[in-house]
């Protein structure tokens, strides 16, 4: 939700877990077929402030985080894919407060790119796309960017853009976000998913118990299980570790979102959550609580 402070705009970016992702191969256009569960998370959260540039400059960019690239960056990106197709291009400046670990499967890059283009088409008057161009363009700036447009519980297909809003009801449940301080290249996760499983006619096998299959009565089958963990957590066993304590802290479901490293629960206990969080902490894995 943006807010204004004097002439500066300030977007609060989101981020996304993915409760259920199933590979299902790779597609002739080099992408994988997925099947998979979004969900909005409020924090952890990236900051855009957003500031009348220079005249005649277009867009200049910081950020707080040394490590995130200027020029190749998905809001230059966006910027420029916005300007092209609306030949709108104000001139700003946007400052970029990373809080969103960067290799966690939370989408961070994704939300901050739909955030800035609805600013955008929120002030190009009459140049300004319908939802269904916005969206197209999302899509071609990255598979999650859709979702985040959208920022409600969806089924998504295809590469992950085909996206099916549903009602995923929480009352009473309250869910944990753990961000291990480990970076996850999705693209080495796809490539060591390939590797493995690509020629098999089956599955990988879960690997740890999923949750409760009453968890969403309104979604019977829904199961906590992602393709990525097999590879990931072979790799990185400490992420094996985390999602291993979160269910025998009390956790009804848990599982890895997106190619990693963070992972996400749900407690039917409130108290068994809060438990649980601060056990993390103590070992310096940033946790995230959010009661329903």
């Amino acid at each position: 939700m943006p807010t204004s402070h004097c002439s500066s705009t300030r977007l609060l970016a989101g981020c996304k877990v993915n409760i259920y992702l199933h590979i299902h191969g790779l597609r002739g256009d080099g992408y994988h077929e997925l099947t998979t569960l979004f969900l909005p998370l409020p924090s952890p959260h990236d900051i855009l402030t957003v500031t009348p540039g220079l005249s005649g400059v277009g867009l200049t960019l910081s950020c707080s985080d040394d490590t995130v690239p200027r020029d190749e960056n998905i809001l230059v990106t966006s910027y420029e894919h916005y300007g092209k197709a609306t030949g709108f291009y104000p001139d700003v400046h946007v400052h970029l407060q990373k809080n969103i670990p960067m290799g966690a499967g939370l989408g961070g890059g994704s939300s901050d790119a739909a955030v800035f283009l609805k600013y955008l088409n929120d002030r190009a008057g009459d140049s300004g796309l319908s939802d269904v161009e916005l969206t197209s363009m999302a899509d071609d700036l990255g598979a999650d960017v859709p979702f985040f447009l959208l920022s409600r519980p969806a089924w998504a297909t295809g590469r992950g853009d085909r996206l099916t809003p549903v009602d995923l009801p929480l009352n009473g449940l309250t869910m944990v976000l753990a961000c291990p301080r480990i970076h996850v290249s999705t693209a080495w996760a796809y490539k060591a998913w390939d590797e493995e499983w690509l020629k098999k006619p089956s599955a990988p096998p879960l690997l740890t118990p999923q949750g409760a299959p009453d968890m969403f009565p309104a979604l019977p089958n829904i199961a906590f299980y992602n393709s990525f963990e097999v590879p990931v957590f072979a790799k990185h066993p400490q992420l094996r570790a985390v999602k291993e304590t979160l269910l025998t802290s009390g956790a009804s479901g848990a599982v890895m979102s997106g190619s990693g490293a963070s992972l996400f629960a749900v407690f039917r206990e409130p108290a068994q959550a809060e438990r649980t969080a601060c056990r993390l902490r103590k070992k310096d894995i940033p946790t995230h609580v959010f009661p329903s």
